[in-house]
């Protein structure tokens, strides 16, 4: 315990001491992880004054403009709006969009980098996807297109690569207790992360120097299968869940593929405790801290 104690004080006084006066944008502040972000950057001490908040929706970021942030509209599909949404902004958090609109994704990004350029920021910081430069999975290629115009931007660059989130899993483990089985599966394991510690990288890189021109894999502490958050549900609620074997492959029957992108969602880091001096969440924590969410309702 006195050992993890130092360590936390050590990782404090080190952001203390490395810490960036820079104004800081976050675009995307009103979405889930965006919100998250700017409540990190507040916790660590940045002045409400130093965040440039943009967004579609700036008015319900009111409670940061009442605190003296800038709240600022900016859309990607409006590109003439991205100039004075960061204008006077050093660094910059762009969280890469919703995969729904599509072909479209990679340019929408690519608006959003060269207005950053061109109103002067310094240094974009991107959320971008686990284990990139060797990720197979369809979601890769959006991703691999932003990181290259943001490198051939001129700015300093940061990458953010997110494994999934971990917050999904409520609804799947809910579900297996439901059930009361879960097929065990030996292919296809993800090394979850949770928003909130995609959040906390996130804002130690906005608010400290020395990030320049990395990438990190940003990961939960351990591959997961399907009967770990079996497993896992069982130990937060008691409720039993039979793990079952699949059923056996025929003679000669080759054995299941791995799903694309199997190989990078299984990557594991120590990124989220290196930068942040905590480690991530565990898939019991965090179904723990969302136990009331697992079963139903007593009546």
């Amino acid at each position: 315990m006195r050992k993890r104690f130092w360590s936390l004080m050590v990782a404090a006084w080190a952001a203390a001491a490395c810490s960036s006066p820079d104004t800081i944008i976050v675009s995307g502040a009103s979405g889930q992880l965006g919100g998250l972000v700017v409540e990190e950057l507040l916790a660590r001490g940045v002045e409400p004054g130093r965040l440039i908040l943009v967004s579609r929706t700036p008015e319900t970021l009111e409670r940061y403009s009442a605190l003296g942030a800038s709240v600022r509209f900016g859309d990607f599909n409006q590109p003439e709006s991205l100039a004075s949404a960061y204008e006077g902004g050093d660094r910059m958090l762009l969280i890469s969009i919703d995969t729904g609109v599509g072909a479209e994704r990679a340019g929408l990004h690519e608006n959003a980098v060269a207005a950053a350029a061109a109103a002067g920021v310094r240094h974009i910081a991107y959320t971008s996807f686990v284990d990139l430069d060797r990720n197979d999975s369809p979601l890769a290629g959006d991703h691999r297109r932003t990181e290259q115009a943001i490198r051939e931007s001129g700015m300093a660059w940061t990458m953010l690569r997110n494994s999934l989130y971990m917050n999904g899993i409520v609804a799947r483990a809910a579900r297996m207790l439901s059930d009361g089985w879960v097929v065990r599966s030996d292919v296809g394991g993800v090394a979850y992360v949770t928003r909130e510690d995609c959040a906390r990288a996130a804002a130690v890189v906005l608010s400290t120097d020395g990030h320049e021109n990395r990438a990190y894999d940003i990961t939960g502490p351990a591959v997961v299968f399907p009967q770990d958050i079996g497993r896992a549900a069982t130990d937060v609620t008691d409720a039993p869940i039979d793990i079952q074997d699949p059923e056996p492959r025929g003679v000669g029957e080759p054995a299941p593929s791995p799903p694309p992108g199997a190989v990078s969602f299984a990557v594991v880091s120590t990124a989220v405790e290196d930068l942040t001096g905590r480690p991530p969440q565990s898939v019991v924590d965090f179904l723990a801290a969302n136990r009331d969410a697992l079963l139903p309702p007593a009546r």
